[in-house]
């Protein structure tokens, strides 16, 4: 035991009483390989302590008092100042190297407690929020996209209906979207940014990208840009609606009002997210877009934009007819301003 080496030749003598009955005797100590020798004095061993069993009856009092054990009835009384620093050192020595059962429990609790609180505010919602995603089908998409469309009509006003100008915005819905069912475009009075995606492939539209500019190539590439720009609208809707609002979706098959009013509030005042520059150049190039009339839409000057400008994709070609002239006034006048 490393903390004996010091104190392998020391000795003092102490009160030793074997029993509370028996008087105390004067005896000899000295410090074994792991014990405490207690001798007569003739030094014929009466006893070995282990020093890691070793207890003090009475810290800070002379002249000290040790047991063999906790519960022991034998007692030694020691009054040497330099024997008693020894025990005393030996025993924080000893404690220091025993293991701690209350501090591995505390350990234990907490690496679980840990280990619990990732599995419910990491792993968890992310988990719940990919099985759902995976189980809601196309048509429950669209009837959540429409009532957070309505929530956000409580901010922007009714969505714009003139009959010519809903046929004009299937028909450009149709000429910019691949597919037999092209995302649904609505347009809105105010307030929210240049276009809104949501669930069920619907993009609300704001009524100045039809109203203030003379190309529909303005509108087109925002709803193309913006479509491509969110993988899942869904998606986005639950991780800013929570883990309770996505349980409820899982068991009830809706969403809370709260959560979809909350949700149309963030949307209505963040700016609208755009595809990456090479992505928006590919989905213009695909339909026979230019991508200027985007560029300058984003930018008049044009020095975010640059690389639009100068990537066009309709460089030496002449652009697609994307509505008539007809449909195209139809389109502005859908708003009846």
């Amino acid at each position: 035991m490393t903390a004996l080496k010091q104190y392998d030749r020391l000795e003092a003598t102490g009160l030793w009483r074997p029993a509370p009955q028996e008087q105390r005797r004067e005896v000899v100590l000295t410090f074994g390989d792991a014990t405490l020798v207690i001798s007569d004095n003739a030094m014929r061993p009466l006893t070995h302590w282990s020093l890691a069993a070793i207890n003090r009856s009475n810290p800070d009092e002379r002249p000290a008092v040790f047991l063999p054990g906790p519960d022991a009835a034998e007692t030694l009384e020691i009054d040497d100042q330099v024997m008693i620093e020894a025990i005393e050192k030996i025993r924080k020595s000893i404690a220091r190297r025993r293991p701690k059962p209350g501090r591995l429990r505390v350990m234990g609790v907490t690496a679980l407690t840990a280990a619990l609180l990732f599995v419910i505010f990491v792993w968890l919602p992310g988990a719940l929020t990919r099985q759902t995603l995976s189980v809601v089908p196309p048509a429950q998409r669209a009837e959540i996209g429409q009532s957070l469309a309505k929530e956000v009509q409580h901010l922007s006003g009714a969505t714009c209906r003139d009959t010519l100008g809903l046929a004009a915005l299937d028909k450009l819905a149709a000429r910019i979207f691949s597919g037999p069912t092209p995302p649904r475009l609505v347009v809105v009075p105010d307030s929210i940014p240049e276009i809104a995606v949501l669930p069920g492939r619907i993009l609300l539209i704001n009524r100045r990208l039809v109203e203030d500019y003379e190309d529909p190539a303005v509108v087109a590439g925002y709803a193309l840009s913006a479509n491509a720009a969110i993988a899942d609208p869904l998606s986005d809707l639950l991780h800013h609606a929570g883990l309770l609002a996505t349980l409820k979706l899982v068991t009830s098959g809706s969403l809370p009002q709260k959560a979809l009013r909350a949700y149309a509030e963030d949307l209505v005042s963040t700016p609208t997210a755009l595809a990456s520059g090479d992505v928006t150049l590919n989905l213009l190039g695909a339909v026979g877009i230019s991508s200027i009339p985007l560029a300058m839409a984003i930018d008049p000057t044009g020095e975010s934009t640059q690389s639009l400008i100068d990537s066009d994709p309709m460089q030496g070609k002449l652009p697609a007819v994307l509505l008539n002239d007809g449909d195209w006034v139809a389109l502005q006048g859908i708003c009846g301003g």
